[in-house]
């Protein structure tokens, strides 16, 4: 028997992405209801996965105003939306699986959390990257003790010019108290996969960052409200909206137009957020950050976001006491270096694109039908100290690097939300 679940939110990431494995195995998770406030969206949606009229809702409470009709609820609302949603469908028994962040408040996070393990459900946040054929093999090789212990971790994430502009000036994310910090918004993953891979706490760590570029003193003179008002600029700012969503960003254009021919982009951006010059948005999240770590055994990390590089991509470097790795997760390689033989091995991975989506929805799939308490609650738990890493790296921010311990930033938390410790409320 399939899992029977519910989408809330059928925009790119819910419909376009985990959605998607329904249809391609539909033995492992079927979708019986939608709630999505876009019209179109919503009856799109319910056509293709076969949808009866009265389980597409407008309001995601709709769905939760009748006795409980699946087995399992994916939460794809944006971030502000994902508190009430959760607790919600955990406290109406079912299982959720909810798109990072968590919430962008920390006491929600650990409220979740508890809600989860009071109601011992299966809550799986989207953490893609630990499923990737890249960096699961990367995990195993350190896990083998290919390389000894692991020393220290250096992680830059290439953010990129153009979907810098798309998601965190123009976009959704551009706003910390709107959406989120870019840190919890788009590199909760890799403060994530740090911590993954280092297999311990994080004791303590320190940041830096600021919005260094996209604001309103570096506009060019004459510059438009938007890109297609005439702005003298328009042929040679790389940041042109037409420049991208005609050429390599056509698919995040699905962000304002179902229809993505030429003539429909041209039409619709300029009506948009997504046309406007990027030196004259409401945007607040920083263009740059470093996140410097120490883990309970010594070993260091270093993350660095930048959004002023030529593609999207992430590159690390992981040093151990008798090898070393290095890799680029763009170009799907990396190389294991043996200090005592002198040798490096390259090894290369292949991914479709969609294959880290594939894993983690199998996976909760499966714990939906066969729970693993003790591998649910040790999954979660990583989770939601990865985010109070992003909590704690954005308050060293605000603070002029002020070093932050996680413990104490985790229990503050705890207290605040009313429970003291794990499993307690």
């Amino acid at each position: 028997m399939s899992v029977k679940a519910i989408l809330l939110g059928a925009g790119v990431r819910g419909a376009e992405v985990y959605a998607k494995h329904a249809l391609q195995y539909p033995e492992e998770l079927q979708f019986v209801a939608v709630a999505e406030p876009d019209g179109e969206r919503r009856a799109s949606f319910a056509r293709e996965y076969n949808i009866p009229g009265e389980h597409a809702y407008a309001d995601w409470k709709e769905v939760f105003q009748q006795p409980r009709f699946a087995d399992a609820v994916f939460i794809c609302t944006q971030d502000r939306m994902h508190y009430d949603a959760a607790m919600t469908a955990l406290e109406k028994g079912y299982h959720v699986l909810l798109e990072k962040p968590i919430s962008p408040s920390p006491i929600e996070c650990v409220e979740i959390e508890e809600a989860a393990l009071r109601h011992r459900r299966i809550l799986t946040i989207c953490y893609v990257l630990r499923y990737t054929p890249f960096w699961s093999t990367i995990k195993q090789i350190i896990d083998r003790g290919d390389i000894g212990k692991v020393v220290n971790i250096q992680l830059n994430e290439n953010v990129g010019f153009a979907h810098m502009a798309h998601s965190y000036v123009r976009g959704n994310w551009r706003s910390a108290e709107h959406s989120s910090p870019i840190i919890l918004a788009k590199s909760c993953h890799d403060l994530d996969m740090i911590l993954w891979l280092m297999a311990q706490d994080c004791k303590r760590l320190t940041s830096f960052g600021s919005l260094f570029h996209f604001k309103k003193e570096n506009m060019p003179e004459g510059a438009t409200e938007h890109c297609t008002d005439g702005c003298p600029h328009v042929e040679d700012c790389c940041y042109s909206d037409l420049r991208y969503y005609l050429g390599e960003g056509r698919r995040r254009a699905l962000h304002f137009s179902t229809d993505l021919s030429d003539e429909s982009i041209r039409e619709t951006v300029g009506h948009t957020p997504y046309g406007r010059c990027v030196y004259r948005c409401d945007n607040d999240v920083v263009d740059h950050q470093v996140v410097n770590m120490e883990f309970e055994n010594g070993a260091t990390a270093s993350f660095t976001l930048s959004a002023f590089t030529h593609d999207s991509s992430r590159s690390v470097q992981i040093s151990g006491t008798r090898g070393e790795i290095r890799g680029n997760m763009q170009q799907q390689s990396f190389t294991v270096f043996d200090f005592a033989s002198n040798r490096s091995q390259e090894i290369k991975v292949h991914d479709g694109g969609s294959e880290g989506c594939s894993i983690m929805l199998s996976e909760f799939c499966h714990l939906v039908k066969y729970p693993n308490d003790l591998y649910a609650q040790a999954s979660l738990r990583g989770s939601v100290q990865s985010h109070m890493m992003s909590f704690a790296a954005e308050e060293s921010r605000l603070h002029h690097g002020k070093p932050i311990e996680i413990s104490e930033i985790t229990q503050r938390y705890r207290r605040f939300s009313g429970c003291e410790a794990v499993g307690s409320c």
